[in-house]
């Protein structure tokens, strides 16, 4: 009887110890990730913890250089955004070609076939972000391209958040009614938060949303997680840093303060969590 308790019990840890703990969040950097094929996959396809990542299929930033054209594609199931960091270029939309610079920012439907490319010699480089789409959604295409640049989109302080933070809405969901562009189907904000010294967008979290960090400027440090005592996890993050929370996650930034301190922008985007369809 003993026996059978004792090897029982080393084939429940064995089996904890493979399964692991599913982390609350993820943490990567530009630098730290490598180039695939002019992709640089921060989370989502093609990173080691794409698993964790549910409602999101991709985030990550694509290169577009001088050697020839990409091939356009198009992507049954899933919609897609993209925010140029860098650079200028021609997006060739639905048969159409499109001219994009720095912060111009995009919506591609499900189905809809899209690519990037240069004319020039400097490279263009753009966050592109992919939501899976249920199959029971209806989605229905816009009639024209949804494209916009950050510099139209005016700055505004939001609901119960400081002052210090000011935000920039981008796209929201089809219902939407405050944001430049009203699109998304599992994408409920996209939207970029400008920091003053020592300001805080104050650390909080959803209920139903899964999140995605990117520092574009500035340095502070970045709230993942808390504890019952409500003490924030802190981490020191600088541009080109990215976290992805999971829902219910305390999420948040402290931009430095003192000598030398700039404003920090942080690019952030929540989508629905895909409730129903398994953990």
């Amino acid at each position: 009887m003993l026996r059978n308790l004792f090897v029982f019990s080393l084939a429940c840890i064995a089996f904890a110890a493979e399964r692991g703990v599913d982390p609350t969040f993820l943490r990567r950097s530009i630098p730290d990730v490598p180039v695939k094929a002019g992709y640089r996959a921060l989370f989502g396809e093609g990173d080691a913890g794409a698993a964790h990542l549910k409602g999101i299929s991709r985030f990550g930033e694509v290169t577009v250089g001088s050697a020839g054209t990409p091939p356009e594609e198009s992507f049954s199931g899933e919609e897609r955004i993209y925010f140029v960091t860098e650079g200028a270029g021609t997006l060739r939309y639905s048969g159409g070609d499109h001219a994009v610079r720095r912060e111009d920012f995009f919506y591609v439907p499900p189905g809809v076939k899209h690519g990037l490319s240069i004319s020039g010699a400097d490279p263009l480089r753009a966050i592109v972000m992919g939501f899976r789409i249920p199959k029971s959604a209806t989605v229905k295409i816009p009639s024209k391209l949804l494209l916009a640049n950050l510099a139209d989109v005016k700055k505004q302080t939001v609901g119960s958040h400081p002052p210090s933070t000011l935000y920039q809405l981008m796209i929201g969901d089809t219902r939407s009614t405050r944001d430049k562009i009203a699109a998304g189907h599992v994408v409920t904000s996209l939207f970029v938060m400008e920091i003053t010294p020592g300001g805080t967008n104050h650390p909080h979290h959803h209920d139903t949303e899964e999140e995605i960090y990117f520092l574009l400027d500035g340095r502070g440090e970045m709230v993942a997680g808390g504890g019952m005592d409500g003490i924030e996890g802190r981490f020191p993050a600088k541009p080109g840093d990215a976290y992805f929370f999971r829902l219910n996650t305390t999420v948040g930034f402290y931009n430095a303060s003192g000598p030398g301190a700039s404003t920090a922008r942080i690019l952030a985007v929540r989508s629905l969590y895909p409730r129903g369809r398994g953990e």
